[in-house]
């Protein structure tokens, strides 16, 4: 085992993993890299589905399907799905599966299936070092955690279909009511507001982490002239998703800045191989995705 990273995440690598053999055999370090580091690679592999699924199910159990879905992604096989599919040029901000959620993936399985040409690594970010590298004003204003709200409308974003993959209104109203989330049907579509905290404390370590995404879910994380648009054309409140404080007053761009100038101090990328597979343990370690040239392809699977 060596290390990659930078004075805040490190990344625990383990070259030459062939096979699920040798993963057995490196159980016990695995696990306890992906507590202390919070992320491992695997390098070696083949690019192949199965052995994928092998690894998943060895490390996490039985895979998650992905509910509550945030970014458009398809399933490719089982619970293994593609990484999140925006457009090439875009970057992902940094961000722990699902935070926003009451329901998160334990760990994260991701493939490397076909490197980019250029750029389109996901960087990574200790969620204890982001905690304790954010100003204390900030930590304050965030106490009260965060309020996430959704706008569903056909043409706009994902449908409220998708989202919960159902078409039964009834279904979704159920999730809503057993997940803390108000809804309210609209002519368009269909809102939703819930309550989430800003950090978490990670069971196995004791360790606070940041641990939300309301600097990907407000507004400002959108392109100004793609947020000017849409608010031209609807209210804030019917905008596809937004975030409040805790309390639901407005949060300061400023804080959101100094969220967003946090990951970039802390997070550390590394290059793609074909094959590689990175173990990431979703409440220690964020991660994001850089923009790229060329064909990439990138799978994901989930665990409890």
């Amino acid at each position: 085992m060596r290390y990659i990273g930078n004075e805040h995440t490190r990344v625990a690598v383990f070259d030459d993993v062939t096979d699920l053999d040798r993963c057995r055999e490196l159980l016990g370090e695995l696990d306890g890299a992906l507590h202390a580091q919070g992320a491992v690679l695997l390098r070696g592999l083949p690019a192949d589905l199965e052995l994928f699924d092998e690894i998943t199910r060895l490390m996490g159990g039985s895979p998650l399907e992905y509910t509550e879905r945030s970014t458009p992604r398809s399933e490719v096989q089982g619970a293994i799905y593609t990484s999140t599919e925006y457009p090439p040029d875009q970057s992902i901000p940094m961000h722990n599966e699902s935070s926003y959620s009451e329901n998160w993936p334990r760990l994260l399985f991701l493939l490397c299936a076909v490197p980019a040409e250029s750029g389109g690594a996901t960087p990574v970010a200790d969620s204890r070092a982001v905690y304790r590298a954010l100003p204390a004003d900030v930590r304050e204003r965030f106490a009260r955690g965060v309020v996430y709200t959704r706008s569903f409308r056909q043409g706009l974003g994902l449908s409220w279909q998708e989202a919960f993959q159902t078409d039964d209104p009834a279904a979704v109203e159920k999730y809503c009511t057993e997940h803390g989330q108000s809804f309210e049907w609209t002519d368009e579509g269909l809102r939703t507001s819930h309550h989430r905290p800003a950090w978490q404390v990670e069971p196995r370590t004791g360790e606070t982490v940041w641990f939300n995404q309301a600097h990907l879910f407000h507004a400002t994380s959108l392109e100004p002239d793609v947020l000017e648009a849409l608010l031209s054309l609807y209210a804030e409140e019917d905008l596809p998703r937004h975030a409040y404080y805790g309390d639901g007053s407005p949060i300061e761009r400023a804080d959101l800045d100094a969220v967003r100038k946090v990951y970039d101090e802390v997070s550390f990328a590394f290059p793609w191989e074909t094959g590689d597979v990175m173990i990431v343990n979703n409440m220690l370690v964020a991660h994001g995705r850089q923009p790229f040239t060329g064909t990439r392809r990138t799978l994901v699977s989930m665990t409890d």
